[in-house]
């Protein structure tokens, strides 16, 4: 079992930055982050693994968000946020198969923290 607890969200003005963090609790190979914002889909938005696979995004995110690890610990670096980025994030870890950016691809879950960005 894998537990995983996100922090970092908040609210922010359109242009600015936020750095999420999602704490696992033991060493995770792969992980991921996805968001879903009210009535829509839950989509994915950044992947990484550790030993070989490196890191994949969603066409909405790149060049704006950044998938890092450090220990345990899974960040993802937002910059120039838009307010179509408004969304629940949550992490998953392990990769059970498939498109990464799939979340039927992940087997464990975060319960999210919340980004909320204005114009």
């Amino acid at each position: 079992q894998v537990q995983l607890v996100e922090s970092g969200g908040g609210s922010v003005q359109a242009g600015g930055s936020l750095r999420l963090s999602c704490a696992a609790s033991l060493y995770i190979n792969s992980a991921a982050w996805f968001r879903q914002a009210p009535g829509k889909e839950r989509e994915g938005v950044a992947s990484s693994f550790e030993s070989g696979g490196g890191t994949s995004y969603a066409d909405s995110v790149k060049d704006r968000f950044t998938i890092s690890r450090g220990g345990n610990t899974v960040y993802l670096q937002m910059n120039n946020l838009e307010p179509g980025d408004t969304a629940l994030y949550t992490c998953a870890a392990v990769w059970t198969g498939g498109d990464v950016l799939n979340p039927n691809s992940w087997k464990y879950w975060g319960q999210g923290t919340q980004v909320t960005v204005s114009s």
